[in-house]
């Protein structure tokens, strides 16, 4: 090869990784965890363990309090001072034009990522019914960062 191939090849390769540099913003994962009276999502930290007592809750829902949202997300090169998080839920009980809207303000740390939590609780989760979809969004005041949302949405 000669040596301006090399060059062209090794500046394409170059660009096209900085795709992934430019997203200043992302979410990472959503966990919809139910919790139960005590507000425990799980009876042990085993990952298993969790998701055995999810079941658990899944198929005794009198027993389930709320309905907790696990985001893992990042926000870097933005204020701190406007930045939430934004979970939109589809009911069984609400009009699927109209979701039901829950809303946190966090704050982002410089490049690294974070774990916020977004509950539903108490007469809200026991008039919303079961969840059919749900989106998770970061804003930044009116500006939309990241995005994530169910199959289903």
């Amino acid at each position: 090869m000669r040596w301006r191939e090399i060059v062209l090849i090794t500046a394409v390769l170059f660009t096209s990784g900085l795709d992934g540099w430019a997203a200043k913003a992302r979410i990472y994962k959503v966990l919809p965890h139910r919790l139960d009276q005590r507000g425990r999502h799980a009876l042990s930290p085993s990952l298993y363990e969790r998701d055995a007592y999810q079941a658990y809750l899944r198929n005794h829902p009198e027993e389930c309090s709320a309905l907790r949202f696990d985001i893992q997300w990042r926000a870097n090169g933005v204020t701190a001072d406007n930045v939430k998080l934004r979970v939109e839920l589809r009911t069984a009980k609400t009009d699927p034009a109209k979701p039901l809207v829950l809303e946190t303000p966090v704050k982002p740390k410089l490049a690294r990522r974070r774990w916020s939590a977004v509950t539903l609780e108490g007469d809200h989760y026991q008039a919303a019914g079961e969840i059919i979809s749900w989106r998770a969004t970061l804003w930044e005041g009116d500006r939309l960062l990241a995005e994530q949302k169910s199959f289903l949405w």
